[in-house]
């Protein structure tokens, strides 16, 4: 396979992977011989288990070459077999990982690049009975004859397949077409792929031609799939041979014959193979009598968290029970789905937790009923079906599906291009978990409709609108049905609507994932039942996944309790408060942090400056100069070796009181994203202890300069008004002494200017602010005084005007503006090395090449320049590299 370019290198990072399959049925026996043989590497197992080994081969089967690798732990000792399909564009590389860590656990593994993949020869077939199913059925007779694998019986290994997208179906399909296969555990895939790619009859485009752009193009796929994706792609429809092509290479062909345990990992974020797919692969094995259970996890296609790591463990137990026959094994619940469990005030990340039931709900459980009225409304399907409303976005629509758990999300509906009908406020909140229906009466005025249904969560002042999982369901209904009262299973989610919110049942004529009819029609739409949404009441939520400091706070505080008995024994007692300094809100003297793992290397070393008050102190350095160690000495997160630091005169310690006059903005702050930006602070605030009359919240907002937005959800709020947010947080009773480090990180210029204007006002006011930056202009612009560090040291302290306003570059002023031939002859004068005028065309900035400045001032004269000054001139920039180089810059 050629090497992709860049653009289908991204979208194979974020697309599914799905099946390929290739050629005719083979006549008679198929040859599967080893061409080539790879050298073995081991590698220790991460629980200290045996090694694993890896043997890679080349396999020849029906005149193809098959990539494999075979992972075990040695010995001749016979065990469960397992083999692993990877996922559509990848390769068996992608899941050596897993290989490895069954191999460990005490499996003979298998992996292989299915044809057209990695190093495989061959066609795409997308799974074909005589091709990519086929191979499987001979890659299982090759496990039979190796004599550490167990058997059933001759040439009839015990072994289990699983994979994710096309490698899971395969795992469906080897169930059904091989009957040794004794265990699947199918991840985020299809059961039908006509139904995946031409749900209802609506041809689902870009995922079509995503699948045919990852794979290669169309040469590489075979001939009859090509011309049956060029055939649809063009017509906008999909016709019966084309459903008929890719059901027969579907699981759902053989559904009668799949009697295996099953393990079924389905993603709530996937536009792709929706969760419906899932839900129709559990009735059929579930039917065949066979163990079912069902995971629908966070990710999916479409991105969000696969849940990797459990996902793995639950595999591993579910094969140890169906396939080394230990009962003891957890195979978990027999339904279990992860939901968003707020938000980790430490570092913003989303809390997941899971809800589990002893059987599987299926996506029409007991439910409820919502009144949407029974109102007529029309809507038009525009001209050439654009521009297209926005639900899922193939690659993108993943993040933000995972954010509208949040309530955070993006969709888009184009007025005169739907219709909605809205619920009245609920009075109690209501978790949804499965696919609600309504019926509804629609006409057309030409042709079919094609109409796309979605149920956003709306907010109660009815602003804000979220559509969870960012999925939408198409529906086709000819003429032959328009005018009768018709079903419509609108997408499948688990998801919370609060009390006082409404649901949203939207219509829409378009979507940009799918084709719509070209010709302009008027659709006309009629509710003639509520909306029944299945809740699943079995389900019982685990607590929320505890951040790491609930658990380790009790054992942290042990390690704390020790560390302060032998820091007491040798340390002194804290130093006496010094008279003289009680004004001066810092001064640092003789400070150094050796780094942890080093005996004689200095994170900071011998460094001493001072602070006085109204001053903007920049504090600059290149990456390793110590900065983010000294704003942690001196907000007593970590404790100096030698030297110490004083504020107002009080010595600072972990804890110290005088700490309460300093507030810090260090690597952002955390918000609750479904609160305003008012009850955020307020919230903070009270959890200080501090009265409230001590805050100070309306001057620091006046300060911060946030306006109406205060009473706005925070996750309506741009990355600029969060700095300012969190700016704001930081200056709450409002501090003597504000430290800021990189707060300008993220923001676009005009944000970058906002922020420099909030430091200084801050200052203005008598206060200090310290601020950390990379960003030397914005420095130069917002800051009276520099310390500059290199290597743990002091480089340089002063006001800015002093550290800039030294060098060979001087800058004229003038009382009119400077023409270009004028300029061109001040460049040409002896001595000068340059002359540029400045952006208002009265200044010049003149760079000295041997010549003095009053030379330079006679010249001036000479040619009839009217000046208005004279005086040095150089950018931070250039002093800043100039001092930290040591040389001239």
């Amino acid at each position: 396979m050629e090497t992709p370019d860049a653009r289908t290198s991204r979208w194979r990072r974020l697309l599914p992977r799905m099946p390929r399959s290739r050629g005719r049925w083979a006549a008679g026996l198929v040859a599967l011989a080893v061409l080539a043989g790879a050298g073995t590497w081991t590698a220790a197992a991460d629980d200290g288990g045996p090694a694993v080994h890896r043997q890679d081969r080349m396999m020849r089967i029906d005149g193809v070459s098959l990539d494999t690798s075979y992972f075990t732990t040695g010995g001749t000792r016979r065990r469960p077999a397992v083999l692993i399909g990877h996922g559509f564009g990848g390769s068996k590389d992608d899941v050596r990982v897993q290989a490895q860590q069954l191999a460990a656990a005490g499996y003979a593994v298998l992996t292989w690049s299915a044809r057209g993949f990695g190093k495989s020869g061959g066609e795409i077939s997308l799974n074909a009975p005589d091709r990519e199913v086929e191979d499987v059925s001979r890659l299982i007779d090759w496990l039979a004859d190796r004599p550490e694998v167990q058997l059933d019986a001759e040439g009839d290994p015990r072994v289990g397949v699983t994979g994710a997208s096309y490698g899971g179906a395969v795992s469906l399909l080897a169930a059904g077409y091989d009957k040794r296969v004794d265990a699947i555990a199918p991840q985020i895939t299809y059961w039908n792929l006509a139904d995946a790619l031409f749900p209802d009859g609506v041809f689902k485009k870009l995922w079509a031609g995503i699948f045919v752009t990852t794979g290669g193009g169309c040469r590489k796929f075979e001939k009859r799939l090509c011309d049956m994706y060029e055939r649809v792609a063009v017509s906008g429809k999909p016709d019966a041979a084309a459903r008929a092509l890719l059901t027969e290479r579907s699981p759902s062909a053989v559904a009668d014959r799949i009697k295996v345990p099953a393990l079924i990992v389905q993603g709530q974020s996937d536009s792709l193979f929706p969760l419906g797919q899932a839900d129709a692969m559990a009735e059929a094995i579930s039917g065949n009598g066979a163990p079912v259970a069902v995971d629908w996890i966070a990710g999916g296609h479409d991105g969000g968290d696969p849940e990797t790591d459990r996902v793995h463990r639950r595999i591993g137990g579910w094969f140890d029970r169906y396939l080394k026959g230990d009962k003891s094994a957890d195979t978990g619940p027999a339904f279990r789905v992860t939901r968003a469990g707020g938000i980790d005030s430490t570092d913003g990340a989303a809390l997941t937790r899971g809800a589990s039931s002893a059987t599987y709900p299926g996506l029409n459980s007991q439910g409820e009923t919502i009144d949407l009225g029974r109102r007529t409304k029309t809507f038009r399907n525009p001209a050439g079906a654009n521009p297209p409303a926005i639900s899922a976005v193939p690659g993108v629509g993943g993040g933000l599906s995972r954010l509208s758990s949040l309530g955070v999300g993006l969709s888009l509906d184009f007025p005169g291009q739907y219709v909605r009908f809205d619920s009245a406020p609920l009075d109690t909140s209501l978790r949804v978990t499965g696919s609600p229906t309504v019926r509804v009466r629609v006409t057309a005025e030409r042709g079919d409709a094609v109409l796309f249904g979605k149920v956003y969560d709306v907010s109660p002042d009815g602003k804000q609108q979220v559509l969870p999982a960012q999925l939408v369901a198409p529906f086709r209904i000819p003429q032959a049905r328009q005018g009768e009262a018709v079903t419509l299973a609108l997408p499948a989610v688990d998801h919370r609507f609060d009390a006082g919110h409404r649901l949203r049942l939207v219509l829409s004529a378009t979507d940009l994932g799918y084709a719509s009819p070209a010709e302009p029609t008027t659709y006309t739409v009629t509710p003639t039942g509520p909306l029944t949404v299945p809740t699943a009441p079995a389900l019982k939520t685990a607590p929320a996944t505890l951040p790491w400091w609930t658990w380790g706070l009790p054992a942290a505080a042990v390690v704390i309790a020790a560390a302060l008995l032998l820091i007491a024994r040798r340390r002194t007692a804290t130093p006496a408060p010094d008279p003289a300094l009680a004004e001066v809100p810092l001064q640092i003297t003789g400070l150094s942090k050796k780094y942890a793992t080093s005996a004689d290397r200095y994170a900071v070393k011998e460094l001493s400056f001072r602070v006085e008050r109204g001053q903007v102190l920049g504090l600059l350095g290149p990456n390793g100069a110590g900065k983010t160690t000294t704003l942690r000495m001196l907000m007593g997160l970590i404790t100096p070796d030698d030297g110490e630091i004083r504020v107002f005169g009080q010595a600072v310690r972990p804890g110290a009181p005088v700490l309460s006059r300093v507030g810090s903005f260090v690597e952002g702050a955390g918000f609750l994203p479904h609160l305003s930006g008012r009850a955020n602070l307020e919230l903070y605030w009270q959890a200080t202890g501090r009265p409230a009359e001590d805050a100070h919240i309306e001057e620091a907002l006046k300060i911060a300069g946030l306006g109406e937005a205060l009473a706005r959800a925070v996750r309506t709020y741009s990355q600029g008004m969060r700095q300012r947010l969190a700016i704001a947080q930081a200056m709450l009773g409002m501090p003597d002494l504000l430290i800021l480090d990189e707060p300008t990180n993220g923001l676009d210029p005009p944000q970058i200017r906002e922020m420099r204007d909030v430091m200084i006002r801050y200052a203005a006011g008598g206060r200090t602010v310290i601020v950390s930056s990379h960003l030397l202009s914005e420095v130069e612009q917002s800051c009276t005084h520099l310390v500059v560090m290199d290597r743990g040291r002091l480089v340089q302290a002063g006001p800015v005007a002093e550290i800039t306003g030294s060098g060979d570059m001087l800058l004229v002023t003038s009382a009119r503006e400077l023409a270009e031939p004028l300029v061109e002859k001040i460049a040409a004068l002896p001595g000068i090395g340059s002359a540029a005028r400045t952006d208002d065309g009265r200044g010049l900035l003149v760079r000295l090449d041997g010549a003095t400045s009053p030379e330079l001032i006679a010249e001036l004269v000479r040619l009839d320049v009217p000046l208005t000054g004279v005086g040095p001139h150089r950018r931070l920039e250039d002093a800043f590299l100039t001092l930290i180089s040591g040389g001239s810059a």
